[in-house]
């Protein structure tokens, strides 16, 4: 699951992200309302819903915004991102919490709004939810196949009852393994899905996290590589 933060408080930024990456996802930063145009996709002067395919328009499941960027203000972010029809969802983490604060921020487009100061379990929850209610396809909540139990709000995995021990980034690969119900999935895409922006393409971050995951998953392996193509459970 990728998720980009827009805030221009670069410690409560980092912290954001760190919490967030603790709890599975894949995180960018960005501190500019600019910045988060160029990683939305949206930074065309303007862009119209029939011209751009909504699942061309960002490689982001939830947008976790502050309404108070510098260069451009996070709700005309949230302006464009509406009007460009993406499935990104929008979570408003903000400092004006007031009740015409919020009805102003989920009238932009804003599928959430949470006040600052929060509590992480809390932002860890509404970013889940949000990503549940994506027009992506739904994740399920209980993964399962030959033996592998995956409860994806839990974030828990087992195989024939015995716990895996899997690190947030193994987790998510054998998700996305799992969702993807038998078809193949590329290295590639595993990269898009379970990295942030920085990931090398060519790095073997991707062939590494595969093997201990069939270290981890055990006998008979379950985890499949077609060479050349990708993998498949």
């Amino acid at each position: 699951m990728r998720v980009l933060v827009a805030e221009d408080e670069l410690v409560l930024a980092e912290l954001v992200a760190v919490g967030l990456r603790r709890a599975g996802f894949a995180v960018d930063i960005v501190h500019g309302g600019d910045d988060a145009l160029e990683r939305l996709g949206l930074d065309s002067y303007e862009v119209s819903r029939y011209e751009v395919s909504p699942y061309a328009v960002s490689p982001y499941d939830v947008l976790v915004l502050d309404r108070d960027l510098p260069r451009v203000h996070g709700d005309e972010v949230a302006r464009r991102l509406v009007a460009a029809g993406s499935p990104t969802r929008i979570l408003m983490l903000t400092a004006a919490t007031a009740v015409e604060d919020r009805v102003a921020g989920l009238d932009l487009g804003a599928d959430d709004y949470l006040g600052k100061p929060f509590e992480f379990p809390e932002l860890v929850s509404r970013v889940r939810a949000l990503r549940r209610r994506s027009a992506r396809p739904p994740i399920p909540p209980l993964l399962e196949r030959d033996g592998l139990r995956v409860d994806t709000a839990r974030r828990t995995a087992t195989r024939d009852g015995r716990d895996l021990d899997l690190s947030p980034k193994e987790f998510s690969v054998l998700q996305i393994l799992l969702e993807a119900d038998g078809a193949l999935v590329s290295a590639e895409e595993l990269l898009e899905r379970a990295w942030d922006a920085h990931a090398d393409p060519f790095t073997g971050a991707v062939r590494v996290c595969m093997s201990k995951l069939r270290a981890k998953v055990g006998e008979p392996g379950l985890i499949r590589t077609v060479q050349g193509v990708g993998y498949v459970v």
